[in-house]
């Protein structure tokens, strides 16, 4: 059995503002320790179950968070941007199941902890096939292309319900509660690795009951902007219409072409170098 981890920051315990989230803040290596302790304690409790090959995507910020020399000697690491898959980079039909571990809610939510879909300064909405689409709406779909299903998301209590409402019903383990934006009642760290490792038994053993998550294509993705420029530039690019201000409609044959649409926005500077 093949397990695939997407790793997020913002949904491990603890995390409540960019202090811990960004290599410039007060608190961010201890919280890298925490993170890495969270991914091990799902990969620890998969493999006491019978998994026997796990990918972990380091899916946050740099990409450059989790403590690789922490990890199982079996165990790989993807890491750093870009990636045509993004956040799902190294995913593939042999899998069995995906966690979304330390996720949020989209930006198109009202609640939950430093709630954002792939850019909290820049993107206000994403929608694919007129659904509301947060992080793990689109990395459900990556992994549903193929035929991969989720079978356990972690992070506050919004969080958790919002991918169950999208998947159906996956595991969630709720590791805080959110109050606000930068605000939350928070399990402690070692509490959060145990309720993480037993809901990560729970869903390897009922892996079988999970589907995949699929829409009917052609995809049609509208994405929305904060900024007023970046909209009326990116009309420019073949297949892209604007169709409101703040508004760009891309038609794609499938959530592959959406996501690498989408790294390319996310990515491309004109004075990358080298």
């Amino acid at each position: 059995m093949k397990i695939y981890i997407s790793a997020d920051m913002e949904g491990i315990a603890g995390v409540v503002t960019d202090q811990q989230l960004n290599p410039d803040g007060f608190e961010y290596e201890r919280f890298r320790h925490f993170m890495t302790a969270e991914v091990n304690a799902c990969i620890d409790a998969a493999k006491k179950v019978g998994v026997s090959e796990i990918l972990v995507s380091d899916s946050h910020g740099n990409g450059q968070n989790i403590l690789l020399e922490k990890l199982p000697d079996e165990v790989m690491l993807v890491r750093s941007w870009p990636r045509v898959l993004g956040m799902m980079e190294g995913i593939d039909s042999s899998y069995d199941g995906v966690v979304f571990l330390g996720y949020h809610t989209g930006a198109d939510c009202k609640q939950g902890v430093r709630a954002h879909t792939m850019s909290s300064s820049s993107i206000t909405s994403v929608k694919i096939n007129n659904v509301v689409m947060s992080e793990a709406g689109i990395n459900a779909l990556i992994a549903g292309h193929f035929g991969v299903p989720v079978i356990l998301v972690t992070g506050d209590d919004i969080t958790v319900h919002e991918t169950k409402q999208m998947l159906g019903n996956i595991e969630g383990a709720v590791v805080k509660w959110a109050y606000s934006y930068h605000s939350a009642k928070n399990l402690t760290p070692d509490t959060a690795c145990k309720l993480v490792a037993d809901k990560t038994k729970a869903a390897i053993k009922r892996i079988n009951t999970f589907e995949p998550y699929t829409l009917k294509g052609p995809l049609v993705l509208d994405l929305s902007l904060k900024n007023y420029r970046p909209v009326e530039l990116l009309q420019y690019y073949p297949g892209v219409e604007r169709i409101s201000a703040h508004t760009i409609r891309l038609i794609a044959d499938d959530i592959i072409e959406i996501s690498k649409f989408l790294g390319f926005i996310m990515e491309y500077n004109i004075s990358l170098e080298p």
